[in-house]
């Protein structure tokens, strides 16, 4: 399901100008005499697909007069399979990954760069790749997200602002039982306890019994995390790294006033039984089974970046329109949303190896600055057009406000094989917000086949409660000299921040006696240098220039 709504993305403005072919792609017409360019590519494969018979694969081999030989491996092992490649001396010419299973990371994009193995882009996109730098002009998040801090571009991720995604951090109330209980949404911290007092004390599912858990999530990502949600009305909390950003400064949240006084809110809803201890220790699976109880309804509120995380939304469901997204909590120092890139995994999932030759080089960045374009990215992920999408009818509506529909999805029919038409997650490469905002989506929020919409009208209760200033960890690459470094500390800042916070909540430590030392511990662990390297970055970034 998660997936599913992480489907495709792109601009407006460039929607229009993909009806009439680019001047950096080649024309059919003006190779078909030409012997095709061969071009072999690592790639991982769904079980779903088969990428030499694939139609979108077809597409690009006429239109770009290639033919591709692939190297293609399976999902399972995909990092380790890339790894092995690179390490035997014996690679392709191109790597062409998808994102969420395996890519290269921004370390390795430097190392590999540097000894010479991957080819940089620049000179590339300048010349053949119209799209990628009309793009890249437009957006200095993109810019930033694939530029090295040598100036290089080593590789090309997938850009994909996944609006809903970009608010991870949902919390979903049981507005039936609101109802019942004659309650109304909570707006404040102390509003949200009340409620979930009455959920634990009114027996709201009418069963006679004491059941009901009036608050869970899990420890997974997705914004399942219960912390973050409560924490934002008291000091702002990225879910991630427990940074802040002020002034143009990179600080921490983890050891403020404010926070202190975000995890005693949160103990006194533990303490009182409001919050399900499996929240802290359970994975998806287990939060679900408490969203869709055999016995009954037992669930009040769960943390979720979308609720089909813990219930079903399926056509037939028995709960699904009863989970509605609660706004920002108003507490005593705030009314935040945690907010990130929406989606973006710093790396790159396409990159050119030395191997290549230069016929090889121009097809592959011709064919990459296709996949910039409305038509080209469409085809790539979702999918050929006449078989997984259409252009919209008359009264079809955008699932964007305002936004005029250029995309209309065509569903699969149970018992039909697979259509083979598109690239799927290989084909992500250029999914900007407007992109998502122009496929054509249904009204009625509580129909499967509308769940985009669903996610898209609960996101823009969040939108616009996120700091003024954000730290742009998506944006940033940290000096190679220093990567190690900050890795390590990353990693131990993290776990201590939350363990203690854990701690903290269930009373093994004390907020009042343990506090003074639990700071001092973050300051052992060297938080003062790693905010100094993550300013560095930051300062460098080329999305600041």
């Amino acid at each position: 399901m998660f997936s599913m709504v992480l489907a495709a993305c792109s601009s407006k403005e460039e929607t229009s100008a993909s009806s009439t072919p680019s001047t950096g792609t080649a024309s059919p017409s003006a190779t078909q005499s030409a012997k095709p360019v061969e071009i072999s590519i690592f790639a991982q494969q769904a079980n779903d697909m088969d990428l030499k018979t694939n139609l979108f694969t077809k597409h690009l081999e006429s239109k770009f007069n290639a033919k591709f030989k692939f190297e293609i491996i399976p999902y399972d092992g995909a990092k380790e399979k890339r790894q092995i490649s690179l390490a035997s001396g014996d690679y392709p010419e191109a790597y062409m990954l998808t994102a969420y299973i395996d890519q290269f990371s921004q370390a390795d994009l430097l190392k590999f760069g540097k000894q010479g193995v991957l080819l940089p882009l620049n000179d590339l996109i300048d010349q053949y790749a119209p799209n990628i730098k009309k793009a890249m002009e437009k957006d200095p998040t993109l810019k930033s997200f694939v530029t090295a801090p040598d100036g290089k571009i080593y590789g090309l991720g997938s850009y994909t602002q996944c609006f809903h995604c970009s608010y991870p951090n949902k919390m979903w109330i049981n507005t039936s039982w609101l109802k019942k209980l004659n309650l109304e949404m909570p707006k404040t911290t102390e509003d949200f306890k009340k409620v979930l007092q009455a959920f634990k004390k009114n027996d709201p599912n009418g069963n006679g019994k004491a059941d009901e858990v009036p608050l869970s999530g899990s420890i997974e990502d997705f914004g399942v995390r219960v912390i973050p949600f409560l924490m934002n009305g008291f000091i702002y909390n990225d879910d991630r790294n427990y940074l802040n950003l002020v002034n143009g400064k990179v600080d921490t949240a983890a050891n403020k006033p404010e926070w202190k006084e975000g995890l005693a809110y949160i103990k006194s809803l533990y303490d009182e039984g409001l919050i399900d201890p499996g929240a802290f220790t359970q994975n998806a699976e287990a939060f679900k089974k408490i969203g869709e109880n055999a016995g009954g309804q037992i669930l009040g509120a769960g943390a979720g970046m979308h609720p089909a995380i813990f219930i079903n939304i399926d056509k037939g469901n028995k709960n699904s329109a009863d989970y509605n997204p609660v706004p920002p909590l108003t507490g005593p120092h705030g009314s935040f949303a945690t907010h990130d890139g929406g989606g973006l995994i710093p790396g790159a999932k396409f990159v050119l190896t030395n191997k290549a030759s230069k016929e090889s080089q121009i097809a592959l960045i011709k064919m990459v600055d296709y996949m910039y374009t409305t038509e080209g990215q469409t085809n790539a992920a979702s999918g050929m057009e006449g078989i997984d999408w259409r252009k919209p009818k008359d009264g079809e509506v955008a699932l964007g406000k305002g936004v005029t529909p250029q995309i209309a999805t065509i569903p699969s029919v149970d018992g039909q094989p697979p259509r083979n038409a598109g690239w799927s997650g290989m084909g992500h490469f250029y999914q900007p917000k407007e992109y998502r905002d122009s496929f054509v989506q249904g009204t009625d929020v509580y129909d499967s086949a509308n769940y985009e919409r669903r996610l898209y009208d609960a996101t823009l209760l969040y939108q616009g409660h996120e700091p003024k200033e954000l730290f742009p960890m998506w944006a940033i690459w940290i000096d190679p000299a220093l990567t190690d470094e900050a890795s390590i500390l990353q990693t131990n800042i993290k776990n201590y921040i939350e363990q203690s916070a854990l701690q903290f909540i269930t009373g093994n430590k004390d907020l009042t006696k343990d506090w003074d030392a639990y700071v001092k511990g973050l300051d052992n662990l060297k938080v003062g240098r790693y905010l100094e390297i993550l300013q560095k970055a930051y300062d460098t970034a080329a999305i600041k220039k």
